[in-house]
């Protein structure tokens, strides 16, 4: 099993508390996104990926109405029942479980037959940009799905864990890391399209490898960055909606040329940050000919331009990000490089020769140390298998 040792704690630290083994086991990926920066929640495109690192949420059900959430990590434990779950302000990372709970019963737990003893442990790096936080909502909802004995497809509970982000965490995410986590297959990337939800796996070959880059300039999206680059480019999109002349709902709709053309009506700011999805979007396409072709080269090539993006026009990059990426231009066995995820800190992801991931780390780790003091964390990851039942 992927992550063993994870499992192995988890499972003694809830034998410990509760005298007997857990009923049901899920474990749900990280994700790295590869190409298609803020494209979801534009209903545009992706290229994202499972990686080799997760949680496992483990699961029993109560005799009564209580509930009990415990963080194996902290050892912390948050106590409510089926009829008071609610977003907390105290221990506030039980908000991504209790949200899923909440939404998987439609907004009304209060309906769910009896509580559950819940505790989850796992090995992504927080802060990284690496959706621990939509690992943990799809471990969750696949284990108390099996508890309750409810059936849902993949895309449905990818939603509900959407939800209870939008909702008890207060990130108003699009669906792409919650998707990705569901979809993940070993060796592949996952293709999203985000208009029709239509998830798709497109094998990257045995000779590359992903590094991903650990900043150590601190991740946060709830604070507002985040928020407003997503009303700017709904702000944009009804712009377009009135000035082209055809169906505009979403940025995906507009071509880059169309950009050029009309991009003068908007606020300045409006039309930086509407250029970089739409620009995504078509690289996104141009990136799937060109894996299809087995260019990995050309492939790369995109991802720094994505990153370029990124740093000018949707300015959600920060120094320590451009400064991983500038020194991966220098290496010539990293073939591409860019911010993944939200951005604002986090972690940069690289597209490399895996059989030479010790001069890549070490040629990085070096640079950046000299520029700011300290170092980042380089790991190579493996495209991996999505959510799974592990037992029960």
């Amino acid at each position: 099993m992927q992550n063993q040792e994870v499992y192995d704690e988890l499972i003694g630290k809830f034998q410990a508390m509760y005298g007997e083994k857990p009923q049901i086991v899920a474990y749900a990926p990280g994700r790295i996104e590869v190409l298609g920066n803020h494209t979801d929640y534009n209903e545009g495109y992706v290229f994202s990926s499972a990686i080799d690192k997760g949680t496992f949420f483990a699961v029993s059900p109560t005799a009564d109405a209580t509930c009990e959430l415990t963080a194996a990590d902290l050892m912390e434990t948050a106590k409510f029942t089926t009829a008071t779950c609610a977003p907390a302000k105290e221990m506030t990372w039980q908000n991504y479980v209790n949200g899923t709970f909440n939404w998987l019963f439609d907004g009304n737990p209060a309906a769910a037959p009896h509580g559950w003893k819940g505790m989850f442990l796992g090995n992504i790096p927080l802060g990284a940009g690496l959706s621990s936080s939509a690992a943990l909502e799809m471990c969750t909802v696949l284990a108390l799905s099996k508890l309750y004995g409810i059936e849902k497809d993949k895309t449905t509970m990818a939603k509900i864990g959407q939800k209870a982000e939008h909702t008890f965490a207060g990130c108003p995410c699009g669906l792409l890391d919650q998707a990705s986590s569901m979809y993940g297959q070993e060796g592949a990337l996952v293709e999203s399209d985000f208009r029709t939800n239509v998830f798709k796996t497109v094998s990257m070959g045995p000779t590359v490898a992903f590094m991903m880059v650990k900043s150590n300039a601190k991740h946060a999206l709830v604070d507002g960055a985040y928020a407003s680059r997503r009303k700017a480019c709904e702000d944009a999109a009804k712009y377009f909606a009135g000035i082209l002349r055809k169906p505009v709902t979403h940025l995906r709709d507009v071509t880059m040329a169309e950009w050029v053309l009309y991009h003068g009506g908007l606020d300045e700011t409006v039309a930086k940050r509407a250029v970089h999805p739409i620009g995504e979007d078509e690289r996104v396409l141009q990136g799937a000919e060109l894996l299809a072709k087995g260019d990995l080269k050309a492939f790369g090539a995109l991802m720094f331009d994505s990153h370029e993006s990124s740093r000018h026009w949707f300015e959600n990059s920060c120094e320590e990000l451009d400064a991983i990426v500038d020194i991966a231009k220098t290496i010539p066995e990293v073939y591409g490089a860019r911010l993944s995820g939200g951005g604002f800190g986090g972690s940069c992801c690289l597209l490399v020769d895996p059989t030479a991931a010790d001069k890549i780390a070490a040629t990085i780790t070096a640079a950046y140390k000299a520029k700011f003091g300290d170092e980042p964390v380089c790991q190579l990851i493996k495209p991996s298998q999505g959510a799974h039942i592990v037992q029960g």
